[in-house]
């Protein structure tokens, strides 16, 4: 088997890869029937010659490859048929924007297997960037509050950025005594509470974060959905009716709004859930930063109105009028993160992380030629049709 890992061709680009230098050197000399080899990239975390550098092979075409690993969507142009593609497909949710990217895949006899499936027996995913996103879109947050009330600008990452330097940066500024709310309590939010707790951001319960109106220093809570959300007809909040019956229930945030300064979204949404900041409780709210790292689109909290970029991480929300404007423009809108990539601001910590999760679930399987339940369950089409899990895309990958 020949294994390619693939340049990124997402726009925005993403910087990360499936696996490490040394993690590909690992696998080849733990596998030597087996080859796993690098297309030249120019924009990947890792250089080339660092890869060249622990015997690794880099190639500029990858057409002789049996699979190839990405991190984000392949741009449908560059797809190769009949290929075992990994990637994160963003196709599963009926997401409008990648439909063509289905049906190329369908056309050109692809099998694809989707990041975001890679689950073990009980539904838990395996792979994933969530905890880093959490630490970098508090990052970004308290750099958005910063620049909106002028008390301190920090630096935009680079690729020379690791979790440790995000760290110190934050511990060698001065933090605003502000309440800052994280929503969730899953992946995103623990690597949020991570970051918070590690600069001495002091945690509150949720009553005095609700009943003290001022603070002495970053202060912080984490609602989780359960204090988010009420049941309309006054049943007790059970999670997993919850999940199974989301428009049983209604928002409960009017009591958050009121009394939060910060808001960091790291809760995970169903469209059929309720809307937690509307445009109504909008104009009406104490919050004047948010960082949504979850980036659901007019979701949850209708202030986001698009994702945005690493090179341009903030606009702001006018409550009045609802639409867009510069960010920090006026003391009266509501200033918005809403990167949708947050973990690539960490790329070589995140890769390197990542990389250990397929060794341990996906390479050691594929590469020792046994069947593996959880590579099944994350796979979408094999040579270009839905799988039985997946059926349920059929009219969406034709329409």
């Amino acid at each position: 088997m020949k294994i390619g890992l693939i340049k990124e061709t997402k726009v925005p680009v993403d910087n990360r890869v499936s696996l490490s230098p040394e993690q590909v050197a690992s696998l080849n000399k733990r596998f030597p029937r087996h080859e796993i080899v690098i297309q030249s990239s120019n924009i990947r975390a890792y250089s080339d010659d660092e890869y060249r550098s622990v015997g690794v092979a880099v190639v500029e075409d990858v057409s002789d490859c049996d699979v190839l690993f990405g991190i984000k969507e392949a741009n449908k142009d560059s797809l190769l048929p009949g290929k075992h593609y990994f990637f994160f497909g963003h196709i599963a949710k009926f997401q409008e924007y990648n439909r063509p990217l289905l049906q190329a895949m369908i056309k050109k006899g692809i099998t694809f297997s989707d990041y975001e499936y890679l689950v073990d027996e009980n539904g838990v995913r395996v792979c994933a960037f969530g905890w880093w996103a959490g630490v970098v879109g508090v990052y970004y947050t308290l750099c958005g509050y910063g620049l909106r009330t002028g008390l301190f600008a920090l630096p935009k990452p680079d690729l020379s950025f690791t979790k440790e330097k995000l760290l110190n940066i934050l511990k060698g500024v001065k933090l605003p005594a502000v309440k800052l709310l994280v929503t969730g309590n899953g992946r995103v939010s623990k690597g949020a509470q991570y970051v918070l707790d590690a600069i001495g951001a002091k945690k509150l319960s949720v009553s005095e974060f609700i009943n003290v109106d001022k603070v002495d220093d970053l202060s912080y809570c984490v609602a989780d959905v359960d204090l988010l959300a009420k049941h309309k007809f006054g049943k007790a909040f059970e999670m997993h009716d919850f999940i199974e019956h989301p428009d049983d229930y209604e928002s409960d945030f009017h009591k958050w709004s009121q009394a939060t300064d910060i808001l960091v979204c790291a809760h995970f949404w169903d469209n059929r859930a309720p809307v937690y900041l509307d445009v109504e409780e909008l104009r009406s709210t104490r919050i004047k930063m948010i960082g949504d790292i979850s980036c659901d689109i007019m979701g949850s909290v209708k202030s986001t109105l698009r994702s945005s970029t690493h090179d341009q991480p903030y606009y702001d929300y006018n409550p009045i009028s609802g639409q867009e404007e510069k960010c920090f423009s006026s003391g009266n809108n509501i200033s918005v993160m809403a990167v949708d990539t947050c973990p690539n601001a960490l790329a070589r910590d995140t890769s390197e992380y990542f990389g250990e999760m397929l060794v341990e679930h996906v390479f050691n399987s594929l590469l020792e030629e046994k069947p593996s339940d959880v590579i099944e369950r994350a796979t979408i089409l094999k040579e270009g049709h839905l799988t039985k899990r997946f059926n349920y895309l059929e009219n969406y990958s034709r329409s």
